[in-house]
């Protein structure tokens, strides 16, 4: 199952992944707005999003940037199988432009904070919440530590949205985290050029 899918993924285009990528995160916006009308009657969860208090949104902040000094520390350290997803972050951030990860990055917190935060977290809590948001990520399923990773960081995230009641301290956190992370994987060598560097000191 897992190298089927890594070879759906390395068949892909450039066009092709985009468009999926757009598309399952509009999908997940209509799905957020569907889900609000029928649990809450209207779109009112959204007044989340102006719960900005300085000292929430300076420690989701930090918290990123520790979740991203850690995931990088382990990429370097851990074999490379722990962190293999089958070439998808590789094919999305690889050869994409600093504007368009941060674009893409913006546009998968907002609608994955807006559903599993927003939407499923305020009306059904941490836990579902939380592991639902590990389950959509279904490249992650077929690695445990990866899995174990997401899992960890949505209960995480879902954490400081219970602690601070702000939508947009989420926002900002799964974004930071996307970027940053999106943007090692644009600029760090590849792993064969890597083990050949290695090979050659």
């Amino acid at each position: 199952m897992k190298n089927k899918y890594s070879t759906l993924i390395k068949d892909l285009s450039d066009k092709e992944l985009l468009f999926h990528l757009y598309a399952t995160q509009f999908a997940i916006l209509v799905i957020s707005v569907i889900l609000a009308f029928l649990l809450y009657g209207d779109l009112s969860f959204l007044h989340r999003f102006s719960v900005i208090k300085p000292w929430y949104l300076l420690t989701g902040i930090g918290a990123a940037l520790i979740v991203v000094m850690i995931d990088i520390i382990l990429m370097r350290v851990l074999p490379h199988s722990y962190y293999d997803d089958g070439g998808l972050n590789d094919k999305i951030f690889r050869g994409r432009s600093t504007q368009n990860i941060f674009f893409i990055a913006a546009l998968v917190a907002l609608s994955e904070e807006i559903l599993f935060r927003g939407v499923i977290q305020t009306k059904t809590g941490l836990i579902i919440a939380s592991l639902l948001f590990a389950a959509i990520h279904f490249r992650y399923l077929f690695n445990l530590f990866l899995f174990t990773n997401i899992v960890l960081l949505s209960f995480f995230i879902g954490f400081m949205y219970e602690w601070s009641g702000s939508l947009f301290v989420t926002f900002v956190m799964h974004f930071i985290i996307d970027l940053l992370l999106g943007l090692y994987i644009k600029f760090k060598r590849p792993v064969k050029e890597e083990q050949e560097g290695i090979l050659h000191e």
